[in-house]
């Protein structure tokens, strides 16, 4: 069998992370796939992919105020040097931050399932103030 590929789609509402693991795993047990490697892949430049906990909220409020501390709006006096404003104030830091990250996941697959650990799950970072629709690829390789 060869690759199979999909695309889907994560709305959001501002910064944040989207859990999106229950949709990773539907994919991969509709595949038929047992064994192979899942590359996932976000196209687009003011977001970001991340496996991270997803037992604990904290853990995600924790890491949004991590990032606004890290990058702030360019509003932010600290941030004047920015050149970049003409699709808002949120944009740059936007970019920044995804740039800080990642935009593609490689996860292993075994028994027809992604071998992700007990409290790993499968997030979109959004880094935008206003809502948008994102676009991730799933690929999968037996």
């Amino acid at each position: 069998m060869g690759p199979l590929q999909q695309t889907i789609a994560i709305e959001t509402h501002g910064p944040g992370l989207y859990e999106f693991t229950d949709r990773v795993i539907g994919f991969v047990r509709a595949s038929g796939i047992d064994t192979g490697l899942l590359t996932l892949f976000v196209r687009h430049t003011s977001c970001s992919l991340l496996v991270q906990e997803n037992a604990d909220p904290d853990v995600r409020r924790d890491l949004g105020e991590f990032f606004r501390r890290l990058v702030p709006p360019a509003s932010d006096p600290s941030m004047r040097w920015i050149a970049h404003t003409t699709e808002g104030p949120d944009d740059m830091p936007a970019h920044i931050r995804a740039a800080l990250t990642q935009v593609s996941l490689a996860v292993p697959v075994a028994a027809g399932r992604p071998l992700l650990g007990t409290w790993q799950g499968i997030y979109l970072f959004e880094h935008r103030d206003r809502p948008h629709r994102r676009e991730v690829v799933l690929h999968l390789s037996a």
